[in-house]
Protein backbone atom coordinates (compact mmCIF):
# COMPACT_ATOMS: atom_id res chain seq x y z
CA UNK A 1 0.00 0.00 0.00
CA UNK A 2 1.31 3.30 -0.96
CA UNK A 3 2.01 6.03 1.62
CA UNK A 4 -1.08 8.09 0.25
CA UNK A 5 -3.55 5.55 0.18
CA UNK A 6 -2.35 4.87 3.98
CA UNK A 7 -2.83 8.55 4.93
CA UNK A 8 -6.17 8.37 3.50
CA UNK A 9 -7.63 5.50 5.17
CA UNK A 10 -6.36 6.49 8.44
CA UNK A 11 -7.73 9.99 7.68
CA UNK A 12 -11.34 8.48 7.39
CA UNK A 13 -10.99 6.24 10.42
CA UNK A 14 -10.19 9.40 12.73
CA UNK A 15 -12.70 12.04 10.65
CA UNK A 16 -14.83 12.29 14.24
CA UNK A 17 -11.72 13.75 15.71
CA UNK A 18 -11.09 16.41 12.94
CA UNK A 19 -7.37 15.57 12.38
CA UNK A 20 -5.34 16.47 9.66
CA UNK A 21 -3.06 13.56 8.83
CA UNK A 22 0.27 14.62 7.14
CA UNK A 23 3.71 12.15 5.89
CA UNK A 24 6.99 12.07 8.35
CA UNK A 25 9.25 10.54 6.60
CA UNK A 26 7.56 7.31 5.38
CA UNK A 27 5.35 6.84 8.32
CA UNK A 28 2.07 8.36 8.83
CA UNK A 29 1.52 11.67 11.30
CA UNK A 30 -1.13 13.15 13.22
CA UNK A 31 -1.41 16.16 14.98
CA UNK A 32 -3.87 16.61 18.01
CA UNK A 33 -4.76 19.08 20.83
CA UNK A 34 -4.31 18.25 24.16
CA UNK A 35 -7.93 18.04 24.56
CA UNK A 36 -8.06 15.31 22.28
CA UNK A 37 -5.05 13.32 23.23
CA UNK A 38 -6.67 10.87 25.68
CA UNK A 39 -9.18 10.30 23.50
CA UNK A 40 -7.69 9.82 20.20
CA UNK A 41 -5.15 7.51 21.95
CA UNK A 42 -7.84 5.16 23.10
CA UNK A 43 -9.09 4.84 19.62
CA UNK A 44 -5.92 4.49 18.42
CA UNK A 45 -5.23 1.76 20.49
CA UNK A 46 -8.98 -0.33 20.71
CA UNK A 47 -9.91 0.28 17.03
CA UNK A 48 -6.91 0.82 14.80
CA UNK A 49 -4.13 -2.02 16.78
CA UNK A 50 -1.67 0.28 18.08
CA UNK A 51 -0.45 -1.66 21.01
CA UNK A 52 2.61 -0.18 21.41
CA UNK A 53 4.10 3.12 22.72
CA UNK A 54 8.15 2.68 21.60
CA UNK A 55 9.15 5.80 22.43
CA UNK A 56 8.47 9.25 23.92
CA UNK A 57 10.22 12.32 22.38
CA UNK A 58 9.95 15.83 23.67
CA UNK A 59 10.91 18.75 21.20
CA UNK A 60 12.09 22.46 21.91
CA UNK A 61 10.73 25.01 19.09
CA UNK A 62 12.93 27.80 21.20
CA UNK A 63 15.58 28.32 18.00
CA UNK A 64 13.57 26.66 15.40
CA UNK A 65 14.52 28.10 11.77
CA UNK A 66 17.35 30.05 13.25
CA UNK A 67 20.64 29.93 11.68
CA UNK A 68 23.12 29.19 14.05
CA UNK A 69 25.86 27.83 11.65
CA UNK A 70 26.30 30.37 8.95
CA UNK A 71 29.93 31.54 8.73
CA UNK A 72 30.22 33.48 5.16
CA UNK A 73 31.74 35.88 6.57
CA UNK A 74 34.59 33.40 8.24
CA UNK A 75 33.58 35.03 12.03
CA UNK A 76 32.47 33.36 14.78
CA UNK A 77 29.01 33.76 13.92
CA UNK A 78 26.98 31.39 15.36
CA UNK A 79 29.04 31.72 18.71
CA UNK A 80 25.78 33.34 20.75
CA UNK A 81 23.87 29.94 21.42
CA UNK A 82 26.50 28.62 23.49
CA UNK A 83 27.01 32.22 25.51
CA UNK A 84 24.14 33.37 26.25
CA UNK A 85 23.02 34.15 29.74
CA UNK A 86 21.41 31.45 32.24
CA UNK A 87 17.64 31.49 31.57
CA UNK A 88 15.48 29.95 34.07
CA UNK A 89 11.88 30.42 33.80
CA UNK A 90 10.03 32.66 35.95
CA UNK A 91 6.17 31.24 37.58
CA UNK A 92 4.32 33.15 35.04
CA UNK A 93 6.38 32.83 31.65
CA UNK A 94 4.31 31.42 28.96
CA UNK A 95 5.34 28.48 26.44
CA UNK A 96 3.36 29.14 22.98
CA UNK A 97 4.35 26.46 20.94
CA UNK A 98 7.40 25.60 22.19
CA UNK A 99 7.11 22.90 23.64
CA UNK A 100 5.67 19.50 21.87
CA UNK A 101 5.51 15.72 22.59
CA UNK A 102 6.09 12.88 19.98
CA UNK A 103 4.39 9.66 20.70
CA UNK A 104 5.95 6.94 18.46
CA UNK A 105 3.39 3.63 18.06
CA UNK A 106 3.53 0.53 16.37
CA UNK A 107 0.83 -1.33 15.16
CA UNK A 108 2.23 -4.97 15.20
CA UNK A 109 -0.93 -6.38 13.54
CA UNK A 110 -1.13 -3.77 10.74
CA UNK A 111 3.02 -3.83 10.38
CA UNK A 112 2.29 0.19 10.70
CA UNK A 113 4.30 2.96 12.87
CA UNK A 114 2.34 5.89 13.67
CA UNK A 115 3.58 9.31 14.70
CA UNK A 116 0.91 11.61 17.44
CA UNK A 117 1.90 14.96 18.21
CA UNK A 118 0.94 17.16 20.76
CA UNK A 119 1.84 20.39 22.04
CA UNK A 120 2.06 21.30 25.76
CA UNK A 121 0.51 24.09 27.67
CA UNK A 122 1.59 27.59 27.23
CA UNK A 123 1.44 28.18 31.05
CA UNK A 124 4.51 27.17 32.59
CA UNK A 125 4.83 24.23 33.48
CA UNK A 126 4.46 23.25 30.15
CA UNK A 127 1.73 20.43 30.66
CA UNK A 128 0.27 17.24 28.74
CA UNK A 129 -1.77 14.57 30.07
CA UNK A 130 -0.06 11.47 30.55
CA UNK A 131 -0.97 8.14 28.74
CA UNK A 132 0.27 5.56 30.95
CA UNK A 133 -3.08 4.40 31.77
CA UNK A 134 -3.24 3.58 28.06
CA UNK A 135 0.15 2.37 27.49
CA UNK A 136 2.55 1.46 30.51
CA UNK A 137 5.65 1.91 28.78
CA UNK A 138 4.84 5.45 28.58
CA UNK A 139 6.61 5.52 32.67
CA UNK A 140 9.90 5.53 31.79
CA UNK A 141 9.58 7.31 28.60
CA UNK A 142 7.48 10.66 30.56
CA UNK A 143 9.92 10.46 33.58
CA UNK A 144 13.22 11.21 31.20
CA UNK A 145 11.16 13.92 28.89
CA UNK A 146 9.84 15.45 32.45
CA UNK A 147 13.25 15.20 33.86
CA UNK A 148 15.53 16.15 30.45
CA UNK A 149 12.76 18.79 29.20
CA UNK A 150 10.86 19.78 31.74
CA UNK A 151 7.63 18.83 30.67
CA UNK A 152 5.08 17.96 32.91
CA UNK A 153 2.66 14.71 32.41
CA UNK A 154 -0.55 15.00 34.41
CA UNK A 155 -1.82 12.13 35.94
CA UNK A 156 1.38 10.36 35.74
CA UNK A 157 1.68 8.54 39.26
CA UNK A 158 5.92 8.90 40.21
CA UNK A 159 6.88 11.97 38.01
CA UNK A 160 10.60 11.92 39.46
CA UNK A 161 13.99 12.79 37.77
CA UNK A 162 15.41 9.79 36.36
CA UNK A 163 18.43 10.61 34.54
CA UNK A 164 19.87 13.56 36.31
CA UNK A 165 21.25 13.66 40.08
CA UNK A 166 19.46 14.93 42.54
CA UNK A 167 19.17 18.31 43.48
CA UNK A 168 19.81 19.38 39.84
CA UNK A 169 18.94 22.56 39.25
CA UNK A 170 17.02 23.36 35.13
CA UNK A 171 16.65 20.64 32.42
CA UNK A 172 19.32 20.30 30.52
CA UNK A 173 17.82 19.78 26.95
CA UNK A 174 16.20 23.02 26.79
CA UNK A 175 17.45 25.29 24.09
CA UNK A 176 18.19 28.26 26.64
CA UNK A 177 20.06 26.04 29.17
CA UNK A 178 23.50 27.01 30.06
CA UNK A 179 26.32 24.70 28.60
CA UNK A 180 28.38 24.99 31.43
CA UNK A 181 25.13 23.78 34.08
CA UNK A 182 23.93 25.61 37.30
CA UNK A 183 25.96 24.30 40.09
CA UNK A 184 29.39 21.89 40.19
CA UNK A 185 29.86 19.26 42.67
CA UNK A 186 33.24 20.03 44.87
CA UNK A 187 34.50 18.23 47.71
CA UNK A 188 34.75 20.61 50.63
CA UNK A 189 37.89 19.73 52.92
CA UNK A 190 36.25 21.75 55.92
CA UNK A 191 32.86 20.26 55.71
CA UNK A 192 34.42 16.99 55.16
CA UNK A 193 31.69 16.26 52.54
CA UNK A 194 30.74 16.74 48.75
CA UNK A 195 28.84 19.75 48.20
CA UNK A 196 26.91 21.76 45.74
CA UNK A 197 28.08 25.46 44.02
CA UNK A 198 27.39 27.62 41.37
CA UNK A 199 29.66 26.61 38.79
CA UNK A 200 32.99 28.25 38.52
CA UNK A 201 34.07 27.84 34.97
CA UNK A 202 33.44 29.96 32.22
CA UNK A 203 30.89 29.30 29.52
CA UNK A 204 32.84 28.22 26.29
CA UNK A 205 31.34 28.05 22.83
CA UNK A 206 30.03 25.25 21.38
CA UNK A 207 29.93 26.27 17.92
CA UNK A 208 32.91 26.48 15.91
CA UNK A 209 34.77 28.73 14.57
CA UNK A 210 35.95 29.11 11.07
CA UNK A 211 39.55 30.21 11.05
CA UNK A 212 40.50 31.81 7.04
CA UNK A 213 41.10 34.79 5.54
CA UNK A 214 38.36 36.38 4.52
CA UNK A 215 39.54 36.66 0.97
CA UNK A 216 39.85 32.56 0.95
Amino acid sequence: MDNQRKIEILEKKLEAYDIDVSLNQSNPEIKVNREQLIEVSHALKKNEAYEILIDVIAVDYLTYGNADWKTNDATHTGYSRAVKPTIIPDIDDTFEDRFAVFYQLLSVTDNQRLTLKVFASESNPPTVPSLIDIWSSADWFEREAFDLMGIHFEGHPDLRRILTDYGFIGHPFRKDFPTNGNLEVVYDEKKGEVVYQPVSISTRPGVPRVIRNQND
